[in-house]
């Protein structure tokens, strides 16, 4: 009997979008269950942002997704330790983070626990920052 691939991803998901969209459809078409790791407001402000839409409303909305089966909250940055707790043997991740010192670490640690990480292609052209830089622009033009 084939062993059951559970997956799994984190993120922000503040203004979902298209990128959002593709990494979560990608990551459920390489696994059975995707779980996703929703980043709580304290989380996002410790790394110096801050999210547009509150984290009640961003983990409902990739709830929603038909491409989740289960989200959950992300209270640290500690991927290795939530693959491990939540069973997951595939991490998805973006491809920005390919080949970077960091994630060249992560990746022995991970193989030691035979979790593969699977990076995928950065949607171009769009991202939440993008959209809240054209949202601003936008209000800045209509204020003139």
């Amino acid at each position: 009997m084939k062993k059951m691939v559970i997956g799994y991803t984190t993120g922000v998901y503040d203004l979902f979008h298209i990128g959002h969209l593709n990494m979560l459809k990608n990551a459920k078409g390489m696994c059975d269950k995707l779980i996703v790791g929703v980043t709580v407001d304290e989380l996002v402000n410790y790394k110096g942002k801050q999210a547009v839409i509150p984290f009640k409303e961003r983990i409902e909305i990739v709830r929603a997704c038909r491409y989740v089966d289960v989200a959950v909250p992300q209270y640290d940055m500690e991927k290795l330790s939530a693959c491990k707790k939540l069973g997951a043997t595939v991490l998805f991740v973006g491809d920005d983070w390919y080949n970077t010192q960091k994630w060249l670490e992560y990746e022995k640690a991970f193989a030691k626990e035979k979790i593969k990480i699977v990076y995928f292609p950065y949607t171009r052209n769009v991202s939440t920052t993008m959209l809240i830089q054209k949202i601003q622009s936008a209000d800045s033009r209509e204020n003139k």
